[in-house]
């Protein structure tokens, strides 16, 4: 799944784009704990969180992940900002609770990270 196709799909507003639109996104994982992000990850798949810290951006990036995916429209600092610019890694926001977009993006195909 592109990032335009996540932006439609989960009407998310993209706060850091992308130098590089032509990645696919395999699969998803959702948390809030980074400790099983770094656990459960699987390399080339994206973050859906509540937490909108830069740590968030760090844990992403140890672990591969392309995109991260904030929800309840949580809008992060501009140091998160800074970071994931920095590092090369979109950054979008979403209305939908983890639950929802989680969902939305399983219906539309792409499987978990456990699923894979």
């Amino acid at each position: 799944m592109k990032l335009e196709e996540l932006e439609k799909l989960l009407q998310a507003k993209v706060v850091v784009d992308s130098d590089n639109l032509e990645f696919n996104i395999d699969s998803a994982c959702s948390a809030d704990m980074m400790s099983s992000v770094l656990y459960y990850h699987t390399p080339n798949s994206l973050l859906i969180t509540s937490l909108t810290q830069p740590h968030v951006v760090r844990t992403a990036e140890i672990a591969g992940i392309k995109i991260i995916v904030f929800v309840l429209n949580k809008q992060p600092d501009q140091v998160t900002i800074d970071l994931a610019k920095e590092k090369h890694i979109p950054i979008l926001v979403t209305p939908y609770c983890m639950y929802t977009a989680s969902g939305k993006l399983f219906e539309a195909g792409l499987p978990g990270c456990l699923n894979k």
